[in-house]
């Protein structure tokens, strides 16, 4: 854990440079402040704060010189007391360009301000699409237009959008500051307009710089397509902060909070406690430790279904209902007196009729749920199919993907097929979703995929009356086993956005605190119905 912890924090170091420490001089050369730096100078700094995508893009787009981190920072934190989603383009990352994962993510957090009715600030400063991926970005439905659609959408909805126009904010992006409630621009570096200079010289021949045709004076002044116009980003920041101190409260769902106690386990015990070989069984329960308030777990049905702990619990003083993968060897009990050894990490029909029911409960009581992952899937075989396990699956996936409760989901070890979907995996709608850097997501193990690839392979081959030699074999094992591993890694995932990011677990009762105090904005909860459900 710890050296995986020290590449973690290597490779976080490197997306605070931006496109390169050159790039982010040449932005105070021009009198700007780095996306970083602006989002720290508008929120409160005595307060927690937490990002969202993190190495989004990591490793991709190399052909074009890489896109560190989106090109566009997400951070969810307090703006004078008040919780907010600010978004802040990083000009250093080709002038800010939106690439296609820099849509996803913008997407990304107008979702999390839409489900807990929180306000959200932009921090413009983009050239607009990048414009050799414009096929990946631009006409689909989750593409470049969804981010205006969903501008409308949260101002429907009474959830406060503020923008303030920093740098370029070129062609269709101009709409995103121009649909927020509130639109500022700095003198001198912020600028709007449908067409640049370029463009109009092109397009009807006419002659203009750029502060002319959409500079702070033409917008502030003649347009009226501005607010209003600041000398520089800090005094811009600044009117942000006391627009935002004016908003009025709304009413909370009230979920349980007491006085939060630490943990019974320092999260130094959780960095010793867990396993390097991921195959090595350990008990969840000592993890958890490290995790809830001391003295707070309470199991349900702790000695049937035991594959799957289910327990309520406290976590920084908040209620939760928890749902964790067991990694030891459990030992069942059966009709007839009889016993079946059943494997750590694999849900079978007793755990996951036991989590259906608990998940049940939390959403009849109002109690969030928080799902932590080291799961390899479903047992299968024979015995399994005749015991039902398919539908005891159903009634899982029904309970948990029906859920109206605030959901949570920590990727700690493996994930792994049905098995990430069962523990609310990303489509099934966490509030957040991370992986700590010991994770490993993929449809199945790098090694149970590459015999199984083998096999079909070989039986292919076979059919055609040619055999594979002992070499073809094992170099075809060889290369599948290579790809499965780089995209098991955490990196991988949270490159794609499948995660909100990679952790350090000292981060993880933070996220759950925040994000179940982000929730209690959520304007009213709809009626828990799980519909028809399997028995």
């Amino acid at each position: 854990m710890i050296n995986l912890l020290h590449e973690y924090y290597q490779k976080y170091d490197l997306l605070k440079q931006g496109g390169g420490l050159d790039k982010l001089e040449k932005q105070k050369e021009k009198g700007k402040m780095t996306a970083w730096e602006r989002v720290e100078y508008l929120l409160d700094s005595d307060r927690p704060a937490i990002e969202i995508g993190s190495f989004a893009a990591d490793g991709q787009y190399e052909e074009h010189g890489g896109c560190p981190n989106a090109a566009v920072l997400v951070v969810m934190g307090y703006v004078k007391n008040r919780l907010c989603i600010v978004v802040s383009n990083d000009a250093s990352v080709k002038a800010g360009a939106w690439f296609p994962m820099t849509c996803k993510k913008n997407l990304r957090a107008q979702e999390i301000a839409i489900e807990n009715h929180i306000p959200i600030i932009y921090l413009v400063d983009s050239a607009g699409v990048f414009l050799p991926l414009q096929d990946e970005i631009f006409p689909d439905k989750e593409h470049f237009g969804r981010i205006f659609r969903n501008n409308a959408h949260i101002s429907s909805l009474g959830i406060p959008q503020l923008a303030a126009i920093m740098g370029s904010c070129v062609a269709g992006g101009a709409y995103l500051p121009i649909m927020s409630d509130y639109a500022l621009i700095v003198e001198g570096t912020g600028s709007v307009f449908l067409a640049g200079s370029y463009l109009v010289k092109s397009s009807i021949g006419e002659q203009i710089d750029n502060e002319s045709l959409g500079g702070a004076t033409v917008h502030s002044e003649i347009s009226g397509v501005t607010d209003n116009k600041y000398p520089n980003d800090p005094t811009c920041l600044d009117a942000i902060k006391n627009i935002v101190d004016k908003f009025a409260e709304n009413p909370k769902i009230q979920y349980s909070k007491i006085a939060a106690l630490e943990p019974e386990y320092p999260i130094s015990q959780l960095y010793q406690y867990l396993p390097e070989d991921r195959l090595k069984p350990y008990n969840m329960l000592e993890v958890l430790k490290s995790i809830v308030d001391r003295d707070s777990l309470e199991e349900y049905k702790k000695d049937y279904g035991k594959t799957i702990i289910c327990a309520l619990a406290r976590i920084d003083g908040w209620a939760v209902g928890i749902v964790a993968n067991q990694r030891e060897v459990v030992k069942a009990k059966k009709p007839g007196n009889t016993t079946e050894m059943q494997m750590g990490g694999v849900i079978y029909s007793d755990s996951a009729d036991k989590a259906a029911r608990f998940i049940m409960n939390c959403n009849q009581q109002k109690i969030p749920l928080v799902f932590f992952q080291d799961i390899t899937g479903f047992m299968v075989g024979s015995r399994a199919e005749q015991g039902g396990i398919i539908k005891d699956g159903a009634k899982l996936v029904n309970a948990m993907a029906n859920s109206i409760v605030p959901k949570f989901t920590f990727i700690i070890g493996n994930s792994y097929g049905a098995g990430n979907y069962a523990m609310c995996g990303k489509a099934f709608d966490p509030r957040f979703i991370y992986a700590w850097p010991t994770a490993q997501i993929a449809v199945m193990s790098g090694a149970s995929a590459g015999k199984t690839l083998v096999q079909i392979q070989e039986a292919t081959l076979k059919s055609k009356n040619i055999n594979l030699s002992l070499e073809d074999k094992n170099k075809l094992l060889q290369e599948i086993e290579e790809t499965y591993k780089k995209q098991l890694s955490p990196y991988y995932a949270a490159s794609r956005l499948w995660v909100d990011g990679v952790i350090d677990p000292i981060e993880t009762r933070k996220i759950i605190s925040m994000g179940i105090e982000a929730a209690t904005h959520q304007q009213h909860l709809a009626k828990y119905n799980v519909g028809v459900i399997q028995t």
